[in-house]
C-alpha cells in the first residue's frame, strides 16, 4: 500500500497542476494509513479488499483535521472537527484517503465549472479544456486521470453520473437512505446521495458495500432494507444474462436529441446485452422527463435556497455568479409549489417501484453529448442532466458506465435505472457488460 499510495501521490504532484482535480492532498494522512495497512498485512491480517487502496473524497464530506470548502472560496480555510459516517466506514475498511476533490460550488452545477476555485480539466483532451461534468468534477477527473484508484461523489440530479459519463468511468447513484449523509454538506436533503466513482461496476459494488448501512445520525437510513449478503455477492453476474429483462426507451421518447455517436453506442449496447442473453423490450415507460425535471428542479432549487440562501445573498462573499443567481432565484418559489412538487415526487417514486416490478433495469443514454469545451458552456442551460435528473425524482438507483467513444475520442456512457434499493440488479448487469467489453479499461494518455 505504501508503494501504491506513493505512486499516486507522485502522479498528483506531476499531473494535478494540469488536471486540477484536488483541493487538498492529505499526504501525511494517506502515507500513515498506507503504512498501517502494510503492517497489518505483514502480520497476516487484513480489513478486507479495500485495505490499502488509495481513494479520493469529494470536498463536501467532512474528514477530521482537513479543510472542507464544498467548492466555495469563502469556506476554503474551514477545518472539519468530525468525519462523515460514510468516509469513516471506508477508513475502517482500510481505505487510504488521498485527499479532497474539487466540485461545482455547493454541488450545484452539472457542467462541473467553478468560477473562483477553478474548473478541473477533462483528461481525454489535452489540447482543449473540456468540461469534467458536475458537480463531482474533481472526483471524476481524479479517477479517469489515474490520480486515485476510486473516489466518492454525491448525486442530487446526476452529480455522480455526469462526471463519470464524461470521463469514461463507472458511477453509481445510490438510493437515498442506503448511505448516510451525516457530516456531508447538503444541497437538497430530499435528493442528496453519496455514491462511488470507480473504474468498474465491481469496484462500485465494493465501495458501496463499505459505505452503506444504518446510521443513527441520519434518519433516512433507518427505513432502508438490509441484506445479510454483501452487495458484491448479490451483484455477481452469472454465466449469462438469461432471464434478465431490460426495458428500453424508444428514441422518439427521448427528452432531447442525442448526438449520433451516443445513439450508436446505445444501439451497440443493446445488441451486446441481447447477445449475452438479456431480453430487451420496449414497453410503455411511464416517465415524463419534462415533468420529472420540473419537479426535481423545484425541489432542488427551493432546498438549495434554504441551505445556502443567506450566503448567496451576501454580496461581500465571492460566490460563483451562476450559482448565486441560481440560488437567489429560488427565493421566489411559493411554499405551495414546493409542497406540490414533494407530493408529486412521492407519487412518481411509488409508481416507478410498481412499474419496475416486471423489469430488472431501464437502459438509457447518459448525457446527450460528449464533453464540450469549457469556453462553450452556457450556465443558463441544464443540458447534461436531461437523462439523469429523473432518477432522483423517482427515488431510483442508477448505474453510469462507459460504452464507447465518439469521433474525436471522447468517452460515451450509458445508464441503467433500477428500482429503489435494488443496486444489486443494475450492478449485476453492469458487471456482466464489463466482462464482455473493455471500455472501462481504457484510460487517457497522460
Amino acid at each position: 500500500s505504501l508503494e501504491l499510495t506513493s505512486t499516486y501521490i507522485d502522479r498528483i504532484r506531476r499531473l494535478d497542476g494540469v488536471f486540477h482535480a484536488y483541493v487538498e492532498v492529505c499526504e501525511e494522512l494517506s502515507l500513515t494509513q498506507a503504512r498501517a495497512s502494510d503492517k497489518r498485512r505483514g502480520h497476516g491480517q487484513t480489513l478486507g479488499p479495500l485495505d490499502g487502496i488509495p481513494i479520493a473524497v469529494k470536498d463536501l464530506c467532512e474528514i477530521e483535521g482537513t479543510h472542507m470548502s464544498a467548492g466555495s472560496k469563502p469556506w476554503l480555510q474551514r477545518r472539519s472537527a468530525r468525519t462523515a459516517t460514510a468516509i469513516a466506514r471506508l477508513a475502517a475498511a482500510g481505505a487510504v484517503i488521498l485527499g479532497k476533490t474539487h466540485l461545482a460550488e455547493f454541488a450545484f452545477g452539472g457542467w462541473g465549472t467553478n468560477a473562483w476555485l477553478g474548473t478541473p480539466r477533462n483528461p481525454w483532451d489535452r489540447a482543449t479544456h473540456r468540461v469534467p461534468g458536475g458537480s463531482s468534477s474533481g472526483s471524476g477527473v481524479a479517477v479517469a486521470a489515474g490520480l486515485a484508484a476510486a473516489a466518492v461523489g454525491s448525486d442530487t440530479g446526476g452529480s455522480v453520473r455526469i462526471p463519470s459519463l464524461l470521463n469514461g468511468i463507472t458511477g453509481l447513484k445510490t438510493t437515498a437512505g442506503l448511505i448516510s449523509q451525516h457530516a456531508c454538506e447538503a444541497l437538497s436533503p430530499s435528493f442528496d446521495t453519496l455514491g462511488p466513482m470507480t473504474r468498474s461496476a465491481w469496484d462500485a459494488a465494493l465501495l458501496t458495500d463499505s459505505m452503506a448501512g444504518r446510521d443513527e445520525a441520519d434518519p433516512r437510513t433507518h427505513a432502508a432494507p438490509r441484506s445479510v449478503e454483501s452487495l458484491l455477492k448479490r451483484s455477481a453476474p452469472g454465466p449469462s444474462l438469461a432471464g434478465t429483462v431490460i426495458a428500453l426507451l424508444p428514441i422518439e421518447r427521448f427528452p432531447v436529441t442525442v448526438a449520433p455517436a451516443v445513439a450508436r453506442a446505445l444501439d451497440e449496447a443493446v445488441h451486446r446485452l441481447q447477445g449475452m442473453g438479456a431480453r430487451i423490450v420496449e414497453p410503455h415507460v411511464p416517465i415524463d422527463f419534462e415533468a420529472l425535471n420540473r419537479i426535481s428542479g423545484t425541489i432542488i432549487a427551493a432546498e438549495s435556497w434554504a441551505q445556502h440562501g443567506e450566503r448567496a445573498g451576501d454580496a461581500t462573499l465571492e460566490i460563483d455568479p451562476a450559482i448565486r443567481q441560481r440560488i437567489l432565484a429560488a427565493a421566489a418559489i411559493p411554499a405551495a409549489e414546493y409542497d406540490a412538487a414533494l407530493a408529486a415526487h412521492c407519487r412518481a417514486a411509488q409508481e416507478w417501484g410498481q412499474w419496475m416490478g416486471g423489469f430488472d433495469a431501464l437502459l438509457l443514454p447518459g448525457t446527450p453529448n460528449t464533453a464540450c469545451p469549457v469556453a462553450e458552456v452556457d450556465e443558463t442551460r441544464a443540458v447534461l442532466p436531461a437523462f439523469t435528473r429523473a432518477a432522483n425524482a423517482l427515488s431510483a438507483c442508477a448505474l453510469a458506465f462507459p460504452a464507447g467513444f465518439d469521433e474525436v475520442g471522447l468517452p460515451i456512457g450509458l445508464q441503467l435505472y433500477g428500482k429503489g434499493f435494488d443496486e444489486a440488479a443494475v450492478l449485476r448487469i453492469g458487471r456482466a457488460f464489463q466482462t464482455e467489453t473493455d471500455w472501462h479499461l481504457r484510460a487517457p494518455e497522460n
